[in-house]
């Protein structure tokens, strides 16, 4: 039976996110002036989207990847493999990439589970070495983003669809497989799998960690004392992935609106 090991990648793998990637993307710019006028929005826009974030992913990704509207195809292409390099590459937690590996050695292939558009992963992939990827991609015509995202839109829930739907095709017994995530809206990307783990996890999920005995990793912590892959290795012996019990993860909804 095959096993997956399924990661989400900002907060989790890397310390970059979707709003600074964009605004990689947004000071490049061919125009100079729209490349102005994009950044200037975007550093007004950013209090409203941190609350936006917070009350529902699925509708920040929605209303943020607009920005995107009227950029090339091909010129975030080819701006990709920049991108990483200046961007997500020194961002990458010390120890992730041990994670991806150590799994692979184990037997379990590994899946990126993103909102990140595609346009910004092709290099992410190879680094990591993934098998598959879930994301989200922008729709274009001629050639150029209109701002909106190919349908489902990849978040929350939508997350433990895809991740079924790649179980079925790939005859996966995920009872058997991992799951990885930072935030409470991931919980319930997490409980879908036998195997959950908490890396670097918020206030809230730290909490739904606690009360069901998910092993939590703090990368984010043993990088700034430069011991991230200890930190690892750590956990891989003390037995880091317990079986969950199945049902609800916490006080609250999954979808981490504030209540």
């Amino acid at each position: 039976m095959t096993r997956l090991a399924f990661y989400d990648l900002d907060g989790t793998l890397c310390s970059s996110n979707v709003v600074v990637r964009y605004a990689f993307f947004a000071r490049h710019h061919p125009s100079k002036a729209r490349a102005l006028l994009k950044c200037s929005k975007l550093l007004l826009s950013v209090p409203a989207m941190i609350g936006l974030d917070f009350y529902s992913r699925t509708l920040f990704n929605e209303i943020f990847y607009r920005e995107y509207r009227g950029m090339k195809k091909e010129w975030l292409q080819e701006l990709e493999g920049t991108l990483f390099e200046r961007v997500i590459r020194p961002s990458i937690y010390a120890g992730a990439k041990e994670i991806v590996d150590a799994d692979r050695a184990q037997g379990f292939r590994p899946v990126l589970v993103t909102g990140e558009l595609d346009c910004a992963l092709p290099a992410v992939v190879r680094y990591f070495g993934f098998d598959a990827v879930i994301s989200n991609s922008l729709v274009y015509e001629n050639g150029a983003a209109t701002g909106k995202v190919v349908p489902p839109l990849i978040a929350e829930a939508e997350k433990v669809a895809a991740i079924e739907r790649l179980g079925r095709e790939w005859g996966v017994d995920l009872s058997q497989s991992k799951a990885y995530s930072d935030s409470f809206s991931d919980a319930p990307m997490l409980e879908s799998v036998g195997n959950p783990v908490a890396v670097n996890p918020d206030r809230r999920l730290k909490r739904v960690a606690v009360k069901r005995g998910w092993p939590i990793l703090e990368l984010k912590r043993s990088a700034a004392r430069g011991d991230g892959r200890s930190a690892v290795a750590a956990l891989y012996e003390r037995g880091r992935t317990r079986p969950s019990l199945p049902g609800p993860a916490a006080t609250g909804d999954h979808d981490g609106r504030p209540r």
